[in-house]
């Protein structure tokens, strides 16, 4: 077995995604099919960054929301990250 590397330890993934909501203050979107994923990034910074971005573009459409998903915490639950990358 390998010895992880230090960028492997430091590694807490992140997804971005988002789509038009059926309603403003839900989390339901209206088509699954349409969602626009933006990528998986290596740590929160960068996935906030992606977040921001995204967000920007669809300013003008009041249902179309961006998430962030910690996956390191669907992978590992137990782990514990530093808080400033959770």
């Amino acid at each position: 077995m390998s010895k992880p590397t230090q960028q492997n330890a430091a590694q807490l993934l992140h997804l971005v995604f988002g789509g038009e909501l059926e309603d403003i203050g839900g989390t339901s979107f209206r088509d699954l099919e349409h969602l626009d994923i933006v990528g998986i990034f290596p740590n929160y910074a960068e996935a906030h960054k992606a977040w921001k971005a995204a967000a920007q573009r669809t300013v003008d459409n009041a249902h179309m929301r961006y998430f962030i998903v910690h996956m390191h915490r669907l992978l590992d639950p137990n782990a514990t990250g530093s808080a400033a990358e959770t």
